[in-house]
């Protein structure tokens, strides 16, 4: 690992902020001190602590999915406690959840690891085709709770984005205030895309750049794949020949969309994949691509607990450089 980049103990801080950190904070020049503590703070954290990368684990699949699709596969999921110990064993940087799921742990790992509080959450009892989540939190629970910030999902292409947009403005201004970092899940969806064009480059890019525009810190995007959803842009894409025929060349377009690279965009670990090496091979195009890490939550608490945590510190040295 290079000089002034060594990891923190799992679930500790480093002391001080390493040059990398230094440097991302410097992206976030209208922020209050508190702001820039709290990403510090995320970034400081866990494994790959000083590194400026990131493996964070969220836990909204039970309210977004369901709980026996969420955790009947590894039982010890439905305990919320469960996620805090797996996040602080492997030694990620932070973990998501909504309100109940992190209420039911929160007392007992205060201060041990950074929370996120998942602010909206949409369920799958009524799955409209144009989603609108409810918000289902607040920002003063995420101070009540000792989070460094709060998450918030957006979904560009929905009819219903502009609501989105205008709740997410109004959160993102008050967790500001308060001191609080603003993560993005911005996931396009709804009837004037199709399913390919969920994860289309050119659509990923967009939503990663909305992402941006409404004050983001950290921005979780799905992996693009090389296929091209909007007409006109499309037309733009062939005609100066932006690079997508690799996983790393389109993940270096998502990135260069959100101000030439001056915020974090992680990326989301997706529906959980029999093989390992399927998801250390995507770790590899997040990071030869500039990239800043993963968000990996089904593929990590629907294995196995020692499994997982083997699995999670492959794609930590992958970040960290220690493995090709």
């Amino acid at each position: 690992m290079a000089a002034g980049t060594s990891a923190a103990p799992r679930g500790g801080f480093t002391k001080g902020n390493t040059d990398r950190v230094k440097e991302i904070l410097s992206w976030y020049e209208s922020d209050n001190p508190g702001v820039k503590t709290n990403l510090a703070r995320l970034m400081n954290a866990g494994r790959l602590g000083g590194t400026g990368k990131f493996v964070i684990l969220p836990v909204d699949q039970g309210f977004e999915h369901g709980p026996a699709r969420s955790f009947a596969v590894n039982p010890a999921g439905y305990d919320p406690n469960y996620h805090f110990e797996m996040a602080l064993a492997a030694g990620c940087n932070a973990y998501a959840a909504p309100l109940g799921f992190i209420e039911a742990a929160a007392a007992r790992h205060a201060g041990e690891i950074p929370l996120i509080l998942k602010m909206n959450n949409h369920d799958g009892l009524h799955d409209e085709k144009d989603p609108l989540p409810s918000v289902t939190a607040s920002v003063s629970d995420a101070l009540r709770l000792g989070c460094v910030a709060i998450g918030f999902t957006i979904y560009p292409g929905s009819a219903q984005a502009q609501t989105m947009y205008e709740q997410l403005r109004e959160a993102a201004e008050e967790a500001k205030a308060c001191g609080l970092a603003v993560v993005v899940w911005s996931y396009p969806r709804g009837t004037s895309l199709s399913k390919e064009g969920e994860t289309a480059l050119d659509v990923a890019a967009y939503a990663a750049h909305i992402a941006a525009e409404l004050g983001a810190h950290i921005i979780k995007v799905k992996l693009p794949t090389d296929h091209l959803e909007l007409p006109e842009a499309k037309k733009v894409y062939e005609k100066v020949n932006v690079p997508r025929a690799t996983l790393a060349e389109r993940v270096r377009h998502v990135v260069q969309a959100t101000f030439d690279g001056h915020r974090i965009v992680i990326f989301s670990g997706g529906p959980k994949k029999d093989s390992d090496d399927a998801v250390f091979d995507e770790a590899r195009a997040i990071r030869d691509g500039g990239g800043f890490g993963s968000i990996i939550g089904r593929n990590s608490f629907q294995r196995p607990r020692e499994h997982a945590l083997k699995f999670l510190e492959t794609i930590m040295k992958i970040y960290a450089g220690e493995l090709t």
